[in-house]
């Protein structure tokens, strides 16, 4: 191919012969997209051919493996707001993508990722590096489609970057045969899409419905609002606010919702669900109305679902029709953004303070403290705690950071105990709590631009799972900080070991290499904690060096997560402590 100078300028290509692989990459630009996340092979070859010629307009970061580059786009989505991008190649490129697309589905994280395709012709010959994409990606995505006509590319691409941010978003796969990437058409432009007959992401809002939560709210003794990452997704944090603040209603959040509001809000009472707070999930069962807001009741939240908040009547905002009625039965649907849902709510609602009702959360918090949190993260000698880590990640970020973890005991951690003054921030795998997620989440999230610090917190286990994403490290510098939170153990698999099955520990007991010294092998500064007293120094150190940093920190081996709700308990049977399980 001949180089060209590609601007952003659609009209300038306008009736000129391009290359399917050039209307792809056109696409991009005209969808906004700055950054894509990939690895090449065979099967889409030509699509990098033509990326050779986008280079000043496009970037291109060149992962170690296809599931560090959904789990980075996913990362990017997060931390953005935007569509992800994953470019990746056929057979093998193709099914590396699936856990990604899994995660993003639950998540409802946007993504477009291409998939190579063998020649057309072939398709159905067992070819070399030839599977059916469409049908094994097809429960992982909101959309998928397969292309085998070059002239058909702008408008299906334009139809995909439409399906995954539009109403509640999710993963979109397309896959393009080598013939459409290479065939010669005759460039019309491209046009977003707007508007599909068939599908309809922005439902109709019922004002009746509107009306009847309003009362029921206005009449409520003990009102109890839930957050999920609806409002994040919805970009309605301010129309959030201005609710609950009116309204007075205690507030509490899913891992998902977290970072909706400042964590410091006074209305803030903490995180519902399995390690949740202590309070938050012992009063959803002594509250008489429940407004969950963009969040799915997953069972990790509701705990025994026949026990859960039966006493209350129930209010349920979301974008997902079919998230109503779905796990809990619930007293009024409210279909539709949230954005413009809550407005609607508020303006209907009384101003009320509910004191008393507070005091009742503020009460609980005081057992949780006493009793659990003190300990955790205020030591006063054994080994170092992940709690008081994080203790000390936020006396020196003071709620500013962009936190992405990964998956077990080190995540419910960093959930429970950092702080986030802004929306965004909490970055993690939820629905399909997928190890591995953060390492290459992380490197993600730093192409947001942010103007952030981004931490990733993991534990040796996770690490291990996308370790090689050091290598994307080591090539593209990003300014990411990776803290690894030791204790020798699948930490959360263990916890259960020995809480559920008579401490018998079935391969928990995981060996890990020297991480600071492989961090030294892919150029990344770093250093190992093992005293408490070094802990705040060596994060101080950590967030003062330009660039990638991992910190290895020592801490407490056989640690239990708590408060817990054990599974197939009630919430309101949380316990503080091994003694009450």
């Amino acid at each position: 191919m001949n180089s060209q100078n590609f601007t952003t300028d659609k009209s300038s290509l306008i009736g000129t012969e391009l290359s399917g692989s050039q209307v792809i990459l056109e696409a991009f630009l005209q969808e906004g997209v700055k950054t894509i996340f990939g690895y090449p092979g065979g099967a889409i070859i030509p699509i990098y051919d033509a990326l050779y010629d986008y280079k000043e307009t496009l970037e291109h970061v060149l992962v170690r493996h296809e599931q560090g580059a959904v789990h980075a786009a996913q990362g990017f989505a997060r931390a953005s707001g935007k569509v992800g991008v994953v470019l990746a190649t056929s057979g093998p490129g193709a099914t590396n993508l699936v856990t990604g697309l899994a995660d993003a589905l639950l998540d409802s994280t946007p993504l477009v990722c291409i998939t190579g395709q063998v020649y057309a012709h072939l398709l159905g010959t067992d070819a070399f590096q030839e599977i059916d994409v469409m049908n094994i990606t097809t429960p992982v995505t909101k959309w998928n489609y397969q292309v085998a006509d070059a002239d058909d590319l702008s408008e299906v691409i334009s139809k995909a970057f439409y399906i995954a941010r539009s109403g509640r978003p999710g993963p979109v796969v397309i896959d393009i045969t080598k013939n459409a990437q290479l065939q010669k058409v005759l460039y019309q432009g491209y046009t977003p899409c707007e508007f599909l007959r068939s599908y309809q992401p922005n439902p109709e809002i019922r004002n009746e419905f509107i009306e009847q939560a309003a009362e029921l709210i206005n009449n409520a003794e003990r009102p109890f609002v839930i957050v999920g990452q609806g409002v994040i997704l919805g970009k309605a944090e301010k129309e959030f606010l201005q609710c609950i603040e009116k309204s007075g209603i205690p507030t509490a959040w899913t891992i998902m919702g977290m970072s909706a509001l400042p964590t410091d809000h006074p209305q803030a009472v903490g995180m519902v669900g399995m390690h949740g707070n202590y309070g938050p999930n012992l009063l959803t069962n002594e509250c008489d109305v429940l407004i969950a807001v963009g969040m799915r009741f997953d069972d990790r939240v509701t705990g025994k679902l026949d026990e859960y908040a039966v006493q209350a009547k129930i209010i349920h905002l979301d974008i997902d029709k079919a998230e109503i009625n779905k796990n809990v039965k619930v007293t009024v649907p409210i279909v539709g953004n949230c954005k413009e849902t809550l407005p609607l709510l508020t303006a209907l609602l009384e101003p009320k303070q509910h004191n008393d009702w507070h005091q009742k959360f503020r009460d609980c918090q005081e057992i949780e403290q006493i009793n659990l949190i003190n300990h955790e993260l205020n030591p006063s000698e054994g080994e170092i705690t992940m709690g008081e880590v994080i203790k000390n990640l936020n006396e020196l970020t003071h709620g500013n950071a962009v936190i992405v973890t990964d998956v077990g005991q080190h995540q419910m951690v960093a959930c429970r105990y950092a702080q986030f003054n802004h929306s965004k921030s909490n970055i993690t795998s939820g629905g399909l709590g997928t190890m591995g997620f953060c390492l290459p989440a992380a490197i993600g999230a730093s192409y947001a631009e942010t103007g952030r610090e981004i931490i990733a917190i993991m534990g040796d286990g996770g690490a291990q799972m996308n370790i090689q994403e050091l290598g994307t490290v080591m090539q593209y510098h990003p300014n990411i900080k990776i803290i690894i939170l030791n204790n020798c153990f699948l930490g959360m698999v263990r916890q259960w070991q020995e809480l559920f099955h008579n401490e018998r520990y079935s391969f928990v007991d995981i060996q890990s290499p020297d991480f600071v010294q492989l961090a030294k092998a892919y150029g990344i500064s770093g250093e190992k904690v093992v005293l408490r007293e070094n802990l705040k120094e060596s994060l101080q150190q950590m967030l003062n060096t330009e660039g990638a940093y991992l910190l290895e920190i020592m801490v407490e081996k056989e640690y239990n997560v708590f408060p817990m709700v054990p599974q197939g308990r009630s919430v309101s049977e949380i316990v503080l402590t091994n003694n009450k399980i």
